[in-house]
């Protein structure tokens, strides 16, 4: 279920990805795809801006193979 967030001077798309999910990658690109046009806002975000937050569940990341010993 998508929830609202309204923003804070000095927030961040993958600020607040942390902060929701505990992660940054695909969590930053999910908010921007449920907020069209948010990129265009700039790095940092203007303060009081409400956007969506989506239900994002990260993925599982599994250890990497090692080819040499």
């Amino acid at each position: 279920m998508a929830e609202t967030y309204t923003t804070m001077e000095g927030d961040t798309v993958d600020m607040i990805a942390w902060s929701r999910f505990g992660v940054t990658h695909g969590a930053t690109e999910a908010i921007l795809r449920a907020n069209q046009g948010l990129a265009a806002a700039g790095t940092r975000l203007p303060q009081g801006l409400t956007i969506v937050i989506p239900s994002y569940s990260p993925k599982k990341v599994s250890a990497a193979a090692r080819i040499w010993s």
